[in-house]
């Protein structure tokens, strides 16, 4: 479904990315734009994804020509839109960058746009939702009924592996669950390790920083 090459000797990772929002493929141009576009993806709010998608041209003070490509654009479902970059860094791209953010950013509220610079996630969390991702693809709602089973085994917060063997075999009802939880469907603390033991709750459940306690 998406489909990355590692440049030797750089951070980057351009290629494709499927899009569960819209069900065809985004280009991205780096690692750091991927893990954004998956965050992205993952918002039910969002209905339009597009990789590079404006070039702006401006001119300075002094008159020079100046321009700036923002590395992705998302369509809201109430109709308005975002324009962001995704440095690898805070620092990333320097003075350049900055000025350039300053402009985008005017040129996007002259129009009722939002700009931002969406900065690396925590490494863990990018992680778990790189883990989700794989089961992004609706395919992974299994058989008629799975669904609406895995949901209603997790009404109630327990351990992963014990709810997804409450429906059935395991093997066949995890990739259900991943996809539950993908789609929010389904909510688990992702600041931490995914693993067999995490808690997964109902949607709206606030699982952070709950503990399993002894049973």
């Amino acid at each position: 479904m998406s489909a990355f090459t590692v440049v030797p000797g750089r951070r980057w990772g351009p290629g494709l990315w499927w899009s569960a929002t819209t069900g065809r493929h985004v280009a991205a141009g780096s690692n750091a734009m991927r893990v954004q576009l998956m965050v992205l993806d993952r918002d039910r709010d969002m209905t339009g994804l597009a990789g590079r998608p404006v070039r702006l041209l401006w001119r300075t003070p002094r008159g020079q020509v100046r321009s700036w490509v923002p590395q992705l654009f998302a369509r809201r479902a109430d109709g308005t839109a975002l324009l962001a970059d995704c440095p690898g860094h805070p620092d990333a791209g320097g003075e350049r960058a900055r000025n350039a953010a300053e402009a985008v950013a005017q040129a996007c509220a002259d129009i009722g746009w939002a700009s931002r610079r969406l900065l690396p996630l925590d490494d863990v969390l990018a992680a778990n939702l790189k883990w989700l991702a794989g089961y992004r693809h609706p395919r992974n709602v299994g058989r008629p009924g799975l669904a609406a089973a895995v949901v209603e085994a997790f009404a109630r917060p327990r351990p992963l592996i014990e709810g997804a063997g409450a429906v059935g075999d395991p093997i066949a009802v995890l990739p259900a669950v991943f996809h539950a939880l993908w789609r929010g469907q389904l909510t688990a603390d992702l600041t931490t390790p995914l693993h067999e033991r995490t808690l997964v709750g109902p949607r709206g459940w606030s699982g952070q920083g709950t503990k399993e306690g002894a049973r």
